[in-house]
């Protein structure tokens, strides 16, 4: 047995591995931050600097491109996945968990706002202009990043997390060299019910009601499409068909969402009533797999978004550093 600190009384147990997995779980988790920040790293370039991509949508998947970009900067590297121990001290710990819990928060606040954003673009397009617009835009934005920030960095340095089970905590749990994000029954509750499970839950049903609309409108564009290329130039038809091909992205960027993070989430709510007996190893195996969704997003958008695929074409050529570049377009509108 070798511990975090050998001459302490109370240190943590190293997590002793060989060699050869601790060198894989390197480079895996090398590759996972290389591409998580660069990906994201393009994403805000791009609609940043395009004119054209400056839309509603777009400006809330910059703020989740940024979210997910600090997740792969500041939360992922943390090496504590392979050695077990944590050297910067219990005030770090508490920033680097309180982040955590943040970013993650933060990532499906935004994912929320998208589906509402795609509702009234597809459910009420012409009233959508009007609902959506920079005010309502700026709230979205600073609700998503406020209200995680207050949740997450209030609970944590305020030790409700510990609330009702502290005695274990201290007898069970804590060890010097350790940073152990712990919840007791009450605080894993709510808190995996405030940051996943009420959003989860309302997101679905908003694309579902999308679902049902998107193909009610496929029939209607379906039978008038002629008509509507003669009568205006087929400007309404493709207006439609876009709004619900984003949807449709948009929809698959959640489904990964839930996906990457509901094994984490059902663990975290079912931990503390079942004795703490998940192992402390799948549970760190579950928050990289949810740490990957912020990998996959960009890889989502260069998949199904053709303008993504554009301004990537044109940043890494180096035409971004020409005259008016912000002004080329990328999709017809």
């Amino acid at each position: 047995i070798e511990y975090c600190y050998d001459s302490v009384t109370g240190s943590c147990k190293k997590n002793l591995q060989p060699f050869s997995f601790q060198f894989s779980m390197f480079l895996f988790m090398s590759f996972a931050i290389l591409v998580t920040v660069t990906g994201n790293l393009l994403v805000i370039t791009s609609i940043a600097h395009f004119k054209q991509l400056h839309t509603t949508t777009n400006c809330l998947i910059l703020s989740l491109a940024v979210c997910d970009f600090l997740m792969g900067a500041f939360v992922m590297p943390a090496m504590r996945s392979v050695y077990g121990c944590w050297y910067l001290g219990d005030f770090v710990c508490k920033l680097h968990t309180s982040t955590d819990i943040m970013l993650s928060t933060s990532s499906i606040f935004h994912l929320s706002f998208i589906s509402v954003d795609r509702y009234f673009a597809v459910c009420t397009p012409l009233l959508y202009r009007s609902i959506v617009n920079s005010v309502s835009l700026l709230l979205m934005i600073i609700t998503s990043w406020v209200f995680p920030a207050i949740f997450a960095y209030g609970m944590i340095f305020s030790d409700l997390n510990l609330k009702g089970s502290e005695h274990f905590f201290e007898t069970q749990v804590q060890c010097v060299g350790g940073c152990t994000m712990f919840f007791s029954p009450a605080s894993a509750a709510f808190s995996t019910i405030f940051s996943f499970f009420l959003p989860g839950l309302m997101m679905l049903g908003i694309y579902f009601k999308i679902y049902i609309v998107a193909r009610r409108q496929a029939r209607s564009i379906k039978d008038l499409t002629r008509q509507i290329k003669v009568e205006d130039g087929n400007g309404s038809a493709v207006s439609r068909k876009q709004e619900r091909k984003k949807a449709k992205t948009l929809a698959v960027v959640v489904g990964v969402f839930l996906i990457c993070w509901t094994p984490f989430f059902l663990c975290n709510i079912m931990d503390p009533f079942i004795g703490y007996s998940i192992p402390p190893t799948l549970t760190d195996a579950l928050f990289w797999f949810g740490y990957m969704n912020s990998s996959f997003n960009p890889l989502v958008y260069a998949f199904f978004y053709s303008w993504f695929r554009k301004a990537l074409n044109i940043i890494l050529s180096g035409r971004i550093f020409y005259k008016d570049s912000c002004r080329m377009k990328l999709y017809s509108e």
